[in-house]
C-alpha cells in the first residue's frame, strides 16, 4: 500500500515540474534545462582542480560534505572562456544519480513551456546539437533546451561519479 501512495506523490511530483525549466544565459544565447534535474543554484566558490581532468571538467567543490565536480558549460559548448565574475553561478544538477555542477554566466528564471511550444532542433549540425533536445518558443524568443543526459557520456559519468 504504501509503495503506491510513493508513486503517486512521485507521480505528482513528476507532473507539477513538466514542462518547467530553469533558464540560464550563456554570452547571447538562452538555455534551459529541466526544473526536475536541478537541485539547487549556488554561487561560485573556490574550486579544486582535479589533474588530467578534460579542460571543461574545472574541478571539484565541497558542497556541505559532499564532493561535487564542476563543469564550465562555456567550455563544453566549445564556446571561448569567460572570466567570472558575481553573475556567475553553479547550478547543481543530478544526471544518473551524480551530481555535478554547470558553472553558467547567470540564471534566468523558471519558466514553463508547453509541449507545443517545443520542436526540434534543426539537422543542420548534428554534431552541434548533440547537447540539445529541442527549441522553446517563449513569446517571440527561443530557449535551446538542454538534454542533461548528454551534457556527460557514460563513460564521464563513470568517472566523475568515482571522484
Amino acid at each position: 500500500m504504501t509503495d503506491i501512495v510513493e508513486q503517486e506523490f512521485l507521480d505528482l511530483i513528476e507532473d507539477t515540474q513538466k514542462g518547467k525549466f530553469l533558464t540560464f544565459c550563456m554570452g547571447n544565447e538562452f538555455y534551459g534545462i529541466e526544473i526536475k534535474y536541478v537541485t539547487e543554484i549556488i554561487g561560485l566558490q573556490p574550486i579544486t582542480e582535479i589533474p588530467e581532468m578534460p579542460a571543461y571538467i574545472k574541478g571539484i567543490i565541497n558542497l556541505r560534505g559532499k564532493i561535487i565536480p564542476v563543469m564550465d558549460v562555456r567550455l563544453r559548448f566549445k564556446k571561448p572562456y569567460r572570466e567570472y565574475n558575481d553573475r556567475t553561478c553553479i547550478v547543481v544538477i543530478d544526471i544518473r544519480e551524480v551530481s555535478i555542477g554547470l558553472i553558467v554566466d547567470s540564471v534566468s528564471e523558471v519558466i514553463s513551456i508547453p509541449d507545443e511550444e517545443i520542436v526540434a532542433p534543426p539537422s543542420v549540425a548534428k554534431e552541434g546539437n548533440k547537447y540539445i533536445k529541442g527549441i522553446g518558443k517563449v513569446g517571440t524568443k527561443v530557449k535551446l533546451l538542454l538534454d542533461s543526459d548528454k551534457l556527460l557520456n557514460d563513460e564521464e559519468v563513470e568517472n566523475l561519479g568515482s571522484i
